[in-house]
């Protein structure tokens, strides 16, 4: 059985992740496969990570990717959380993730319903979707607020958390949606605003790509994905694919009998592997990478102490979300925030030496030069407790 020690992982994560000079990416979809799918609840992380892996960081390519040749995909995937994934990519999530999530959000709002007094809530649903599709179909695109005002179902009001101090109301229209994104019918479109904003117009998935995506058996989606995860993120253990998938223990261990990986020894415990995986170069060339909140690599495993060491309280919220941090060579050695002036600012954990020190203080400049005034601010995430001690 091979033994596969932290360092190994630390080197193949840089070239895998196009994190190193050498491995960058020369476009955005490069970067979205490299990675199987790209964080997307908090907006700007897509733009953030991509900019980490390319050696141009600026929004116009992913604007295009996104929103001109479509290339790119926003969905609701895996752990019901947004990622934006390409084209390729898109039906082994919708088929082997996104559809349970569809089973929950139906379920969820069919109790919402209930809840909220409405008769016959499983037949609502279906007539609400319905609207819904067609509403879209007829306007081209539309935000969730434009949908409520087509049909009186869809501006339905739903009481959230009744009695709670903080209660709320929402549109019937923004949980059709949800549910409709998971089943592969919708898709976010461009949003109102600017790079960083939430507010996403809506489209049907047809409308949008001129098309259906190919439908794949579910057998054959679960057994791809895992696949293209394992190229990205192996050697691993079966937990961490468990994890990021979202699927039971049994269906992981289905979908790997299936899949018949290697079986290795990964940083003492028993882990996987593709037979196909390669030794790291020799030589890796030194990097340092400013990640964003939620990055794909902070979050592509269940396991992380072989690249966050003692630092995973510091660095994540209560919640277990990654805050933005700075990684040398395959570790994540410190944290960074955007300061009141815009300026990226960080902080070490760990004396790197004077050579990590300037290419870490060269990605920071780099950084504020690419958001160029934007202003970030923390979404789907609390600060870490070192961010907010950057912001004292």
């Amino acid at each position: 059985m091979r033994r596969i020690g932290a360092d190994v992982r630390r080197a193949l994560l840089g070239v895998r992740h196009r994190l190193t000079a050498p491995s960058a990416a020369s476009c955005p979809v490069e970067v979205a496969d490299s990675l199987v799918a790209l964080h997307s609840s908090d907006p700007a992380t897509v733009y953030l990570a991509t900019w980490a892996r390319t050696r141009a960081p600026e929004p116009e390519p992913l604007h295009r990717s996104l929103y001109d040749d479509r290339s790119l995909l926003r969905l609701i995937a895996m752990r019901r959380t947004v990622f934006v994934t390409s084209r390729a990519v898109a039906p082994l999530v919708l088929t082997s993730c996104s559809s349970d999530v569809a089973n929950g959000q139906r379920r969820l709002l069919v109790t919402m319903l209930d809840q909220n007094g409405v008769e016959e809530p499983e037949t609502f649903v279906d007539k609400a979707r319905a609207a819904a599709l067609a509403a879209l179909s007829a306007r081209g695109e539309a935000t969730a607020a434009e949908l409520a005002g087509d049909d009186p179902l869809l501006g339905t009001k739903l009481a959230l958390s009744t009695g709670k101090r903080y209660e709320s109301r929402q549109n019937v229209a923004s949980r059709v949606l949800l549910l409709l994104s998971a089943e592969g019918l919708v898709v976010r479109g461009r949003p109102r605003g600017t790079w960083t904003s939430q507010q996403y117009r809506w489209a049907t998935m047809r409308t949008w790509i001129g098309g259906d995506l190919p439908e794949l058996p579910v057998a054959e989606a679960e057994r791809e994905l895992a696949r293209r995860w394992l190229a990205a993120y192996g050697p691993a253990t079966p937990e961490d694919l468990q994890w990021w998938t979202g699927w039971t223990k049994t269906r992981t261990k289905r979908v790997l009998t299936a899949l018949r990986p290697e079986e290795v020894e990964v940083c003492g415990a028993q882990g996987i592997a593709l037979a196909s995986t390669p030794e790291p170069p020799a030589e890796v060339t030194p990097w340092a990478a400013l990640l964003p909140g939620l990055d794909p690599t902070s979050m592509g495993w269940r396991h992380r102490e072989w690249f966050l060491g003692e630092y995973g309280e510091r660095l994540f919220d209560a919640n277990g979300n990654a805050g933005p941090t700075v990684w040398w060579n395959g570790r994540v050695v410190g944290a960074w925030t955007q300061a009141a002036n815009g300026d990226v600012v960080y902080r070490l954990l760990e004396d790197v030496g004077s050579e990590a020190v300037a290419a870490i203080d060269a990605e920071a400049d780099r950084l504020t030069r690419a958001l160029g005034g934007a202003r970030l601010a923390p979404r789907a995430r609390n600060r870490s407790p070192i961010e907010r001690q950057l912001l004292e």
